[in-house]
């Protein structure tokens, strides 16, 4: 309950002595031998970032309001899960934050920081879904998804990928990042590990933690593409090792894993009988020839040992209609559909009417996914050349998806006066918001401090445009480090 106006508030802390000396609140309070404890604190003083500070160490901790409105007002107890105090907050916020508050202020903002496609989604498949409305189609739909849909996806997986699933060993979600969390959710125990090749996409080790499980991070090299090396896998591997996750064309490098360096992956898997694959799959149809994808299910062996994650955001314009799905044995997709049974139930009835149109467009999207993937790699060789002439800049071309992942860390070390040193990604994306007005996304928040992402989902002009405000601030910070 609210305290009344002009009362002191209190927090009470059911921790020790010494807990309560590494939480630094910023203010004095006195501390008594009794379980709870119950401290005024100002009336600006905030909550957040009480619990993740790192010099914190309790498993749990409970934060109790006393309210003072008046006799007969309970106590609120502010306890929040030790599983989510275990995520990490976003590093991208603040960023995001200041980029909204110049955009509102009406500075010319360039935004590359968006992981969608600035395409429209096809008429086709929009019309499908205005059908499905017009038409009363916006009941509740199987668990699973529609057979309809999930038939449509066994025979896209057949034709496309070279695996083949029956629609019971498919499910259907609100988004393949749903698809995802409901898969580590389904196969992960407490004490497991998440393998997760770094630059990695931003939930995914968040989504271990979730689970109870231990992010174990491989590093990469932007001289090797950001592909992992199959030797350092195979040294990382524990009797805990449960899940890796492959993500191939990667967000947020681009890099497509050649089929020679799969098999030598599956090699590696295949001698540890506990380890499964979580093949995150959604920018297969966004890959630039002469890379070629393949599903990591397709290889001798791993069928019985991957989850393959696929959905229709990327290739098809689709991000806001939210769907995803899985496929795997009737298993583990069964234990996945129990989870969303529970959580969501089935999809939008309207989205799975169009998605089944998306999948009736032809061989992998057709012409109109043919289209809009020219149009990506146009963007792409642009931004290769250009960033590719600044001195120190280091630059893995990209393979697939839209996104490229730069390594700025020549200009670290930098001191620009007004604003301070650029000591990595996340102030140099500040430094590049503030001079620049172009909001791009700090590598560290993929796991790689050196690099920046930026999404080339904007049209050819405004990449010509952000590359130039991009190059006019970096005039003024020499490379500090020998190239």
């Amino acid at each position: 309950m609210a305290a009344s106006a002009g009362a002191p508030s209190y927090i009470g802390f059911s921790l020790s002595r010494a807990h309560l000396k590494q939480l630094s609140l910023g203010f004095s309070c006195s501390i008594t031998s009794s379980a709870s404890k119950f401290v005024s604190f100002p009336s600006n003083f905030s909550l957040r970032g009480v619990v993740n500070t790192k010099e914190f160490k309790s498993p749990r901790l409970t934060l109790m309001v006393k309210a003072q409105g008046g006799p007969g007002q309970m106590d609120v107890d502010l306890t929040l899960s030790p599983r989510v105090n275990a995520v990490k907050p976003s590093k991208t916020l603040a960023i995001i934050d200041q980029a909204t508050a110049l955009l509102k202020a009406g500075v010319p903002v360039i935004y590359l920081a968006i992981g969608e496609p600035d395409f429209d989604t096809p008429s086709a498949i929009a019309d499908a879904g205005i059908k499905a409305i017009l038409e009363g189609n916006t009941r509740y739909t199987p668990n699973a998804g529609t057979l309809e849909l999930r038939t449509a996806i066994c025979q896209k997986l057949k034709e496309e990928n070279g695996i083949s699933y029956t629609p019971d060993q498919i499910v259907v979600s609100n988004g393949a990042k749903q698809s995802i969390l409901q898969a580590v959710l389904a196969v992960c125990s407490p004490g497991d590990e998440v393998i997760i090749p770094a630059p990695y996409w931003v939930s995914y080790p968040e989504m271990a933690r979730l689970a109870d499980a231990t992010p174990v991070i491989v590093p990469t090299s932007i001289s090797e593409n950001f592909l992992m090396d199959h030797k350092l896998l195979e040294a990382t591997l524990t009797e805990n090792s449960r899940l890796l996750i492959l993500c191939s064309p990667s967000n947020p490098s681009g890099s497509v894993y050649p089929k020679k360096l799969l098999e030598q992956i599956a090699a590696i898997v295949a001698k540890h009988p506990r380890l499964l694959v979580l093949s995150d799959e959604t920018y297969k149809h966004i890959t630039y020839a002469p890379a070629t994808h393949t599903s990591f299910a397709s290889l001798p062996g791993m069928w019985e040992r991957t989850l393959t994650i696929n959905g229709f955001s990327k290739a098809f314009a689709m991000t806001g209609w939210r769907l995803g799905y899985i496929a795997s044995s009737k298993h583990f997709v069964s234990a996945c559909a129990k989870i969303q049974s529970q959580l969501t139930s089935g999809a939008s009835s309207i989205a799975q009417e169009a998605a089944f149109a998306a999948l009736s467009m032809g061989y992998a999207g057709g012409e109109t996914v043919a289209t809009m993937v020219k149009d990506f790699r146009e963007r792409r060789d642009f931004l290769v050349k250009s960033f590719g002439e600044l001195e120190g800049v280091k630059i893995s071309e990209p393979q697939g998806a839209f996104h490229i992942f730069i390594d700025f860390s020549c200009y670290y070390g930098a001191e620009v006066k007004g604003f301070g040193v650029i000591d990595g990604s996340e102030s140099l994306c500040r430094y590049l918001l503030d001079l620049a007005q172009v909001v791009l996304v700090p590598g560290v928040a993929f796991g790689d401090d050196t690099c920046i992402r930026i999404s080339y989902a904007a049209s050819l002009a405004t990449l010509k445009e952000a590359f130039g405000r991009i190059k006019k601030a970096l005039v003024t910070l020499r490379p500090a480090a020998p190239v």
